[in-house]
């Protein structure tokens, strides 16, 4: 079975006496454990997919299955709840709290879930172990640097073991040589058994990934594997 199954999947924004077809009877089976990247260009429909991916929005008709279970019509607390149980978020502009340290702002997805805060901090050690952060825990984001500040970041999509690692533009406020470095963790991370998307505009990134899926015009134009990837 899939992880991720869309089927006929639309998005449409109605603007004045125009009607918008984000994403336009979109098909695709993702497996567990892909590094997968969704490419194209400002208006392509890479956005809207991610935000449906992600649970962020629910699609205006076809059917998202995640896991087995059909979240296109959910309610807006219940995909709440699949993103907290199934979804780790990677953002371009990262979204830590400033006034947090950087162990507690990979503790906070655990809040939610209601664990224990000896047992929060255990699990939150353990995700900035992974990126190799551990001397860091106390720092503030604005102490950080932005590729620190970006495994903060993957740290707390981690710490909730999530089916699914989402990085939405993750390189994009990020120099060349920490690029590098924070893909490199991205790669480390699938060969590890994490499933992993990519939305991303740059042939770079995209070119870590295992397959690639383009979008034009909210539509896929073109699916392929790297090759020599495996």
């Amino acid at each position: 079975m899939a992880l991720i199954e869309l089927q006929a999947i639309e998005k449409h924004y109605v603007m004045g006496d125009q009607t918008v077809r984000a994403l336009d009877g979109i098909d695709i089976s993702i497996a567990s454990n892909e590094y997968i990247a969704f490419v194209g260009s400002s208006g392509s429909g890479k956005s809207t997919m991610m935000n449906i991916l992600g649970c962020l929005d629910r699609p205006s008709a076809g059917l998202y299955h995640l896991n087995g279970k059909n979240v296109a019509q959910l309610n807006q607390n219940e995909l709440a709840e699949i993103r907290n149980l199934e979804i780790g978020f990677i953002f371009q502009s990262f979204n830590l709290l400033p006034r947090a340290n950087a162990l507690s702002n990979v503790m906070q997805p655990l809040i939610y879930r209601g664990v224990a805060y000896k047992e929060r901090k255990k699990l939150a050690m353990t995700a900035l172990d992974r990126v190799n952060l551990v001397d860091r825990i106390d720092h503030l984001p604005n102490q950080l640097s932005g590729g620190q500040q970006q495994r903060v970041a993957i740290a707390r999509a981690l710490v909730t073991e999530p089916s699914i690692l989402l990085a939405d533009e993750p390189t994009g406020n990020l120099d060349s040589r920490t690029t590098i470095e924070i893909m490199k963790l991205f790669d480390e991370l699938q060969q590890e058994g994490h499933t992993v998307i990519v939305v991303t505009h740059e042939a770079e990134i995209a070119n870590h990934c295992h397959r690639i899926v383009e979008l034009k015009d909210g539509k896929i134009s073109n699916d392929h594997r790297q090759d020599g990837v495996s």
